[in-house]
């Protein structure tokens, strides 16, 4: 097959790359989308996101019925567990997801491609099937989309059965009994807290000195407090060094981070949950001279073109957080530079979210980043205990932290740590993406009696006069 017309051709159909199709199609232009999977949606509708919440959203509700319903004078008893019912909900979810993905490209007129593209030459994608037949598309633009992979760890060997990625924590057969997390960023606390409320002992092994480490420090120190009182274990500046799958489990072999007297912690599953990487196998980049970074990433400008002319690179394959919204964004962008239109991304009001319970959101800069700049700044912090929808949901833990330009008052950050918080942090990077102040939160009415209202009395604390504490 060999197309001209085309105008875009994207290799890569997750969130980014999907995003890109759909919004070129809907500006007039002949595009393609190239997916190897077979599945639309990447890593994050298959075996990332969209699954991960699923089986978040199914342990909360099984441990609300243990421990939370009594309560409200709801008796349950002889709660139990159904595993392979939990995880067909999950597949479900993921399959009518992807579905909703496909039904898009329909209706926008993109064209679907099955199979692993390269680049050729500019302007030319070669895409080989998995039954091995080649063909060709051509166009006047590339977009490389193709997300990012579990980054591996020196001496600890993945086989996706003792030794699991994400995608392996998805689909345990049985939950086991001593599960140990090396990794305590996102997806290490998120895939902890699952199996811990099915009813694994699970610890988490970090090589920093503090969980979420990319996080603000107080909120760092609250969430491991948090977590800490759910049952999660955490060994903090450790190491592992070594792991020896046997017949009865995983020998871990860990120690101090700064050296020191090496120990044995035995689990049943080991999760490698150290980070991810970009994914450019195969991409044929040298043979076209895309360029990369020292971390391996497309090097682009700030319309996010490569070093070649007409091929671009978004989403995971290129500098910033790994987040599925900021490739969506992008996405969007780069369809719109490509046809001619204004295309933007602000990488200060990105969010972040970890969807633990509470949940945890940050968007904007920390306190610690603020004083590394030697930023001043005024902080209003509020407590979601004294929130009165909080109190009528019994969940009153965390808070809301603001942080405001002490000059200007414009909001510079903004960490949340409680019910909700997900939903919570938009209404920040809406101020945020429009130069707000800490007055223009306060300022505005927030329905009563809601979560919402932490945001606005944080907002008044930053000037010192917060209402209800």
């Amino acid at each position: 097959m060999s197309d001209p017309d085309l105008d875009v051709v994207v290799i890569g159909g997750g969130p980014g790359g999907y995003v890109a199709a759909i919004r070129a199609a809907q500006l007039g232009l002949a595009v393609a989308c190239v997916e190897s999977r077979g599945r639309l949606g990447g890593t994050c509708l298959n075996v990332g996101c969209i699954p991960s919440k699923a089986l978040l959203q199914s342990s909360e509700h099984l441990l609300h019925a243990r421990q939370g319903l009594a309560a409200h004078g709801v008796k349950v008893e002889k709660v139990s567990l159904d595993l392979a019912a939990m995880m067909a909900r999950k597949e479900k979810v993921v399959a009518d997801n992807v579905r909703g993905v496909e039904f898009l490209f329909r209706k926008n007129k993109v064209r679907y491609v099955v199979g692993s593209g390269r680049l050729a030459a500019a302007g030319e994608v070669r895409v080989k099937a998995a039954d091995g037949v080649e063909s060709v598309l051509k166009a006047r633009h590339i977009v490389i989309a193709t997300g990012s992979e579990s980054a591996p760890l020196a001496g600890v060997e993945v086989d996706e059965k003792r030794i699991v990625s994400s995608t392996g924590a998805l689909s345990l057969a049985r939950v086991p009994k001593r599960l140990v997390v090396i990794g305590a960023g996102y997806i290490g606390l998120e895939l902890g807290s699952v199996w811990r409320r099915l009813g694994a002992e699970v610890t988490v092994v970090e090589f920093l000195e503090r969980v979420l480490p990319a996080m603000d420090g107080e909120v760092s120190k609250h969430a491991q407090r948090i977590l800490a009182r759910q049952g999660l274990a955490f060994r903090l500046a450790s190491k592992v060094t070594a792991a020896r799958p046997g017949k009865d489990g995983v020998a871990l072999e860990i120690e101090p981070a700064k050296g020191g007297k090496a120990e044995t912690l035995a689990a049943d599953v080991v999760l490698v949950a150290v980070g991810r990487r970009p994914f450019t196998r195969g991409l044929g980049f040298d043979g076209v001279g895309v360029k990369t970074d020292n971390a391996g990433r497309v090097a682009v400008d700030e319309r996010f073109r490569s070093s070649v002319a007409g091929i671009h690179a978004i989403g995971d394959v290129i500098r910033g957080p790994m987040l599925a919204h900021k490739a969506e964004d992008e996405g969007v962008a780069v369809a719109e530079l490509i046809a001619g239109k204004a295309g933007h991304v602000n990488y200060d009001a990105i969010p972040g979210v970890v969807y633990t319970a509470p949940e945890i959101a940050a968007v904007g800069r920390t306190e610690e980043e603020l004083k590394a700049a030697g930023t001043a700044y005024k902080a209003g912090k509020f407590p979601f205990s004294a929130n009165a929808r909080a109190r009528v949901i019994g969940d009153g833990e965390g808070f809301v932290k603001i942080l405001a330009d002490a000059a200007s008052d414009r909001v510079l950050g903004v960490h949340i740590v409680g019910p909700d918080a997900g939903t919570l942090i938009a209404e920040a990077a809406l101020a945020m993406e429009y130069g707000a102040s800490a007055e223009d939160l306060a300022r505005t009415c927030h329905a009563h009696p809601t979560l919402s209202e932490a945001v606005k009395e944080a907002a008044l604390a930053v000037a010192g006069r917060a209402i209800h504490i």
